[in-house]
């Protein structure tokens, strides 16, 4: 398990540190019934999916349509940008939105208290980006960042704004209006920008489109909160939030900086037009995967939490959880891979052809990542903040290593040193958690061996199929070598162990609909 692939989602996050204790409660949060876990829970992994799987073909839209409308050096000036403000979006929060969810009681002065804070963060951390733009200019020798860092200041007083409306509506439950937020925001953004891009923008239609979105964000979020804070007041109650929320903020500094140490090298060392064709491949394949990944944990770790004192059922749902992932998206990496040229080509068009190889390699590194990402279940359903800090430290310190010796050999040295590290991590993951927990250790390696090697004759049956149909259009490469990949997957179901495997994904897939 990477620093990537920890999640870093308020209800995750929130399992190690436990609820900020509220010394005036007003409200108590309703207890649900008792029902079936298993049922339960596959359900409300089922419901969440759909709603990621939904944001995740309008990130590929805007991918796609973008892509032919602007430039690497217009994506790399961006990410940029966006690598400076994410640092200080993590301070800017200030784990105040965890502790607002996940807090027993929570009064209506402390929920005004927050948002008055998360906002006044807001404010303060976009002026200090707004008067620092020039020193970031000047760290990536490029002129233009100045003004794009001051456009992209404003999205911290927004994000401020907004923060503790969202941690309001999934307080109660209200994932329908969230979801609806979350596509109906990008979907105006992405109009904005495509329009901007076509009247010759450049990389402002980028930051429109991120100024845009978080406009829109505020604005839902606002009409579907139906409520506006009141003045701020003394002795409500909130040094405890204070405190839950700064143990958090150190752990999610680790945690961003370990997953944008290779835009950073690049962008320091190899220029705009290098990064934007390494981002263009990181959002083909990564983001699409961690908002995947991440409802699994949303589900998995409470999960766990009450399976703590069943070491049988703890161990089978972990090992469960993890054939799950991997016959799934391990499989779709595997034919990602195989096909990535006809993939970027589709997607991108005949300028992107350079980020193929960069797509084979971070599929690779996201497959090592997801045989290893059920580990994160186990440190956050078991509260083992300690090591997973201490883990959390060696793995950085990997990524370091390996991102920054491949750094020297420009894009593919850093998406290369990305796969390696990631790579390393898996076995590490298993012996170091291995080492301060019990976790069916044997069971996790012997079944992340028959993914893997799945995987990699399936995808190496792909790329033969997709290389030699090299004459026919993208899309029927895409769909040859597709069928031979999953040629090879029902083939594997002669070997007993693969067919038991394969069965109780089946089974998993079911109970996800309700059937």
């Amino acid at each position: 398990m990477s620093t990537s692939d920890v999640p870093a989602t308020a209800e995750a996050a929130a399992v190690l540190e436990g609820p900020a204790p509220d010394p005036a409660p007003e409200t108590a949060p309703a207890t649900e019934p008792a029902a079936d876990l298993g049922r339960a829970t596959a359900r409300g992994a089922g419901v969440t999916l759909a709603g990621q799987v939904l944001r995740i073909l309008l990130q590929l839209a805007s991918t796609t349509v973008l892509a032919r409308l602007l430039s690497p050096r217009d994506y790399g000036l961006l990410a940029v940008g966006l690598v400076v403000v994410g640092v200080g979006e993590v301070f800017r929060d200030m784990g105040l939105s965890t502790s607002a969810v996940r807090t027993p009681h929570l009064t209506r002065a402390q929920r005004d208290g927050l948002f008055w804070l998360n906002a006044a963060a807001g404010v303060l951390l976009g002026l200090l980006a707004f008067c620092a733009a020039p020193l970031v200019a000047a760290a990536f020798d490029q002129a233009v960042l100045a003004d794009i860092t001051r456009a992209l200041a404003f999205t911290f007083v927004l994000n401020g704004l907004a923060a503790q409306y969202r941690a309001g509506l999934t307080r109660d439950l209200r994932f329908g209006g969230l979801v609806v937020v979350d596509l109906v925001a990008p979907a105006v953004a992405l109009g904005v920008a495509v329009a901007a891009a076509a009247l010759g923008a450049g990389y402002w239609a980028l930051v429109a489109q991120q100024l845009v979105q978080a406009a829109v964000v505020l604005l839902l979020l606002g009409v579907l909160a139906r409520w506006l804070p009141g003045r701020p007041r003394r002795g409500v109650g909130l040094m405890p939030h204070l405190r839950f929320g700064g143990g958090l903020t150190g752990t999610h500094l680790l945690y961003y900086l370990g997953n944008n140490l290779d835009s950073i090298a690049l962008g320091l060392f190899s220029g705009p037009a290098a990064l934007g064709l390494y981002n263009r491949g990181f959002q083909l394949l990564m983001t699409p995967l961690n908002q995947v990944r991440s409802p699994a944990s949303t589900v998995a770790v409470p999960v766990l939490a009450r399976l703590q004192d069943d070491a049988e059922r703890f161990g089978e749902y972990l090992r469960r959880g993890q054939l799950a992932l991997g016959y799934t998206l391990v499989a779709g990496m595997a034919l990602v891979a195989g096909a990535a040229e006809p993939v970027v080509h589709l997607l991108l068009g005949s300028r992107w052809d350079a980020v193929a190889p960069v797509l084979t390699l971070l599929a690779i590194a996201g497959s090592a990542q997801t045989l290893a990402y059920v580990g994160s279940w186990v440190y956050l359903s078991r509260g083992l903040s300690g090591a997973l800090m201490r883990y959390t430290m060696v793995t950085l310190a990997l990524n370091a290593v390996c991102i920054g010796t491949g750094s020297a050999f420009g894009v593919m040295g850093v998406a290369s040193g990305y796969a390696v590290a990631a790579v390393l991590e898996w076995p590490l993951s298993i012996w170091w958690l291995s080492r301060v927990t019990v976790i069916p250790a044997r069971a996790l390696l012997a079944g992340a061996l028959r993914i893997s090697a799945c995987a990699v004759v399936a995808g190496g049956a792909c790329f033969a199929v997709s290389e030699l149909t090299g004459s026919w259009p993208a899309v029927g490469r895409i769909a040859a070598g597709g069928l031979a990949g999953l040629a090879v997957y029902g083939s594997a179901t002669a070997i007993p162990a693969v067919r038991a495997d394969l069965l109780g994904v089946a089974a998993w897939g079911r109970r996800m609909l309700g059937r």
